[in-house]
């Protein structure tokens, strides 16, 4: 009975190449480092002998994974999914691949996701969710894996972070809702816990102060969804006295608020101005098309993840400052206008 043929092996392809195996698995893995005539010298050994690297092999002998572990807070939501072609664009150019940690409200979910870094499964992390995760009594941020947050700032911590100053782009919402002669305005909110949520109420809020609006404005309770959006429609239905604008903390929430009240016989913008958060596809798609601030989802999850390979290549003075803050401006549409 015949024998298999034996798989090729690296000292095959150097003894081709008439170099080092050392030659040849620098450039494999460094081709930048290595001379074009070399590199040409020994790719073209590889091509003779269907050499296929051992990747499996050379990050164990590197003690590297080559994956990094992206958690999400609910892949459902569409405001990720440019986030992430961010983060995957940036990162695969590098060699790395990514798990995504959905965490969809589950702690055990989030127990399993630090049980990954701990037992050394990933080189690094981009915490989407707001938070560091934590399970079984330990936090991920002292596994000793570098850890980079974007989207949402996590406060009271010291890991690099990237994001928009959700803060001041509220204001601004309020500052032009002003300024279309608005007076009576309203807020729908994100959980309560989500620090992203607290700062754009508080940037409202102060946005109206700041332009002489001394009433609070009225605030329904959302939760990032569509559905909670419609629910606010319902309520401010209810109201004899109605605000005349809306800003919703994020896209969703306000397109659900806007195919609702429409539903009802309520026109936007004539009847009422509604603005939310995120820019995300479908403000361009609905009807009225969704005056909005733009959050730079991809350069977001690239400025991240680019912060992130340089933790993992030990330049963590590059990923300094520590804090980004990429520009967020508004986009104008037609779901907003002049009072009447």
């Amino acid at each position: 009975m015949a024998l298999p043929p034996r798989a090729t092996r690296i000292a095959d392809v150097a003894a081709l190449a008439g170099v080092s195996t050392a030659t040849v698995s620098r450039t494999l893995a460094n081709p930048e480092v290595v001379s074009p005539q070399m590199r040409e010298k020994v790719m073209a050994a590889v091509r003779q002998t269907s050499y296929t690297r051992n990747i499996v092999a050379a990050n164990l002998r590197s003690r590297q994974t080559m994956l990094v572990l992206v958690v999400v807070p609910d892949i459902a939501n569409p405001f990720f999914a440019e986030v992430l072609r961010g983060i995957d664009k940036t990162l695969s150019g590098s060699g790395y691949g990514i798990i995504i940690g959905n965490l969809a409200n589950s702690a055990a979910k989030e127990a399993h996701f630090v049980d990954l870094v701990f037992s050394g499964q990933v080189d690094g992390v981009l915490l989407l969710c707001g938070h560091v995760p934590q399970g079984k009594g330990r936090q991920m941020d002292v596994a000793n894996v570098p850890l980079v947050a974007v989207c949402e700032f996590i406060p009271h911590v010291t890991l690099p972070q990237v994001g928009i100053d959700n803060q001041a782009a509220a204001q601004r919402v309020a500052q032009y809702l002003v300024g279309l002669g608005h007076k009576r305005f309203a807020y729908i909110s994100g959980p309560a816990s989500n620090i992203l949520d607290k700062q754009r109420d508080a940037g409202f809020g102060n946005g109206l102060k700041a332009a002489g609006i001394r009433k609070p404005h009225l605030r329904f309770e959302g939760d990032f969804t569509f559905q909670s959006g419609a629910l606010a429609a319902t309520e401010f239905l209810t109201l004899k006295q109605r605000p005349t604008a809306i800003f919703a903390a994020n896209d969703e929430m306000a397109i659900g608020f806007l195919k609702t009240v429409q539903k009802s016989g309520v026109k936007v913008p004539r009847d009422v101005s509604v603005v939310g958060f995120d820019d995300i596809e479908y403000s361009e798609y609905c009807e009225p098309t969704l005056t909005t601030v733009h959050q730079p989802r991809s350069a977001l999850g690239a400025a991240a993840a680019r912060l992130l390979l340089d933790c993992m290549q030990g330049h963590e003075e590059i990923a300094k400052p520590r804090s980004q803050y990429l520009e967020a401006p508004m986009v104008e549409r037609l779901s907003s206008a002049v009072i009447g």
